[in-house]
């Protein structure tokens, strides 16, 4: 039987941001893990992280000065959406979440996750966390979701990226690309998966992208300045379907950042305050139903 991995924390020393973000700010990718004995993490995850509950992500966020957030109901918790529902129950209107589907899903419970605050769903692509996920099943939740007014949230290895995007298109419902497609800041932004994504920003006004993982991104390292000019490209090809998150805990990061770090990177992705306030405040507002 093969050992879980344990991962690292992030980073408990959260540096106060010099860039003050906008009120009602929304960190549109981040995850609560935990605590286990309350969540228990799925049998069958890829990795054990250390717990980051609901009270270290609603200090975080203080200290960042985000007022909005967004929970990406991470792999560990498997299709158990519980941790998710019950920090929307306790945010006052100001978190939405995306869930974790798997093909038992019934309508009574999708219709129960959008009471509660749900807006999305997520699917994995990625190898490490699984790969390529039932597609009968994957095609089944989509006509479920849509009639909600939910997105599907993708996260792909940017090699795949060019393959999927026919796909992409006749979804009929908007998509969002995590983490800027996890694209390799080394390989240049005409690499092809990168612009495969680019594409479909400019063709379809389903996509959306998140300028968050700019440490995945990265292949120089902090202060991961070399994913600057994918965020920039994507910002330009779309600024009304574009996100920013944290990321936060920041699960099998090669390095760990600093969340105040990463948000002293938004006016590096967008230094127009117009361009700031649709990336952090009005187009989440719209994606996730905030208003």
């Amino acid at each position: 039987m093969t050992a879980i991995k344990s991962i690292p924390g992030p980073d408990p020393d959260t540096r106060i941001p010099a860039f003050r973000l906008p009120p009602l700010a929304c960190d549109a990718h981040c995850h609560i893990f935990g605590p286990g004995d309350r969540y228990p993490y799925a049998p069958d995850r890829s990795y054990t992280p250390p717990d980051a509950p609901l009270e270290m992500f609603a200090a975080l966020h203080a200290k960042l000065g985000v007022e909005r957030a967004v929970i990406v109901n991470a792999s560990v918790h498997g299709t158990d959406n519980r941790v998710a529902l019950d920090a929307i129950a306790q945010s006052n209107g100001r978190y939405r979440a995306v869930a974790n589907l798997d093909g038992t899903i019934t309508e009574a419970g999708i219709a129960a996750l959008h009471q509660g605050g749900f807006r999305g769903c997520r699917f994995n692509f990625v190898r490490h966390l699984g790969g390529v996920p039932d597609m009968a099943v994957f095609d089944r939740i989509v006509a479920m979701v849509a009639p909600h007014g939910w997105h599907i949230d993708l996260h792909f290895d940017a090699v795949d990226l060019p393959d999927y995007a026919a796909m992409l298109q006749r979804l009929p419902l908007p998509y969002t690309i995590d983490h800027m497609g996890r694209v390799l800041a080394s390989d240049g932004v005409r690499q092809k998966p990168f612009e495969t994504l680019l594409a479909l920003l400019h063709s379809d006004e389903k996509c959306w992208v998140k300028i968050s993982g700019a440490e995945r991104v990265s292949t120089a390292g902090p202060p991961f300045h070399d994913a600057v000019p994918f965020a920039r490209a994507l910002v330009e090809a779309a600024p009304d379907r574009v996100i920013w998150g944290t990321d936060w805990p920041h699960p099998n990061v090669r390095v760990m950042p600093n969340d105040g770090d990463l948000v002293d990177m938004i006016p590096l992705f967008a230094p127009e305050p117009e361009l700031q306030h649709r990336i952090l405040v009005a187009n989440p507002a719209r994606l996730f139903d905030f208003d």
